[in-house]
């Protein structure tokens, strides 16, 4: 079935196990890293409108502190007032809420959208940022020149936190229309491996994707937060769940070696969930 397809067993990654299931609750804990993810979402349509919508009814319940940007942040025309229809109004509620967005650059996006204050990338093309006991590294996939490689090899190893996540635009796997970008999994997949970094997150694809372990890493792709090309996946061996019937975001819960994760369609249904045990390296 290409629309769907539900993991029900536990699969044994390097890193961790991946416990997949259509309804795992995110437990909501006290102190935990808790963050919702949305990708090629600059729509300025209807359906990024309702997907942000969506998103502020969620965090009555799941109140996320952050969300994360894998890239097309804007579509088309990139002015002042499209930063408004394309994304403060779209997010009006969460950001006047106080919920920071922290960017990546997607393959439209003017390189000029590190200096808008609201995406938080402090003027860098790629850069860092942590949490309690988790750190993020946002790579620009657009430009993987070598200064930016020679950072990425920098920051991992130097890194204290047990949770390592990295996000960009480009998947490193894909079964989607643009499919696996190869050269980018040679440059970076080494890496990931090497530091231990067990979830990535990517858009480019207009669908919800998540794959098996591969190498030990979980890749996840939400590239649907307001565009969408239905029927557009064709599901290999690696895919453990695909869905590109609806726009999607996707929530995050990390509670010490546990990764809560669920993916979530514009109308509020729970197309999947599970988690990510990670598993100590040395």
């Amino acid at each position: 079935m290409r629309t769907l397809i539900a993991a029900s067993l536990v699969a044994l990654a390097a890193v961790g196990w991946v416990t997949a299931a259509q309804d795992t609750p995110l437990p909501g804990a006290s102190g935990s890293v808790k963050f919702a993810v949305i990708g090629d979402n600059g729509t300025g349509a209807a359906a990024q409108y309702e997907v942000g919508r969506q998103m502020a009814t969620a965090r009555e319940r799941f109140p996320f502190e952050f969300v994360i940007m894998l890239g097309d942040n804007m579509y088309g025309r990139q002015r002042p007032q499209d930063y408004i229809d394309k994304f403060e109004r779209p997010y009006a509620r969460l950001l006047q809420a106080g919920v920071p967005f922290f960017a990546a650059l997607g393959n439209h996006d003017d390189p000029d959208q590190r200096f808008y204050k609201g995406f938080n990338m402090g003027g860098e093309r790629y850069y860092t940022f942590d949490r309690p006991n988790v750190r993020f590294f946002i790579f620009d996939t657009n430009r993987m020149d070598k200064p930016q490689i020679a950072w990425i090899d920098r920051q991992l190893s130097e890194a204290q936190e047990d949770w390592k996540i990295a996000y960009y635009h480009h998947p490193l796997y894909s079964d989607a229309m643009h499919g696996s970008n190869v050269e980018l999994r040679v440059i970076l997949e080494p890496l990931l491996v090497k530091y231990g970094v067990p979830v990535t997150f990517a858009g480019h694809e207009h669908v919800y994707e998540r794959t098996a372990p591969l190498k030990g890493i979980v890749h996840f792709i939400d590239g649907s937060g307001g565009q969408l090309r239905k029927g557009d996946i064709s599901p290999s061996a690696m895919t453990a769940v695909a869905f590109d019937q609806d726009q999607t975001f996707m929530l995050i819960e990390i509670v010490g070696d546990d990764l809560f994760f669920q993916a979530i369609s514009r109308t509020g249904r729970v197309v999947d969930s599970g988690v990510i045990h990670r598993r100590a390296t040395t």
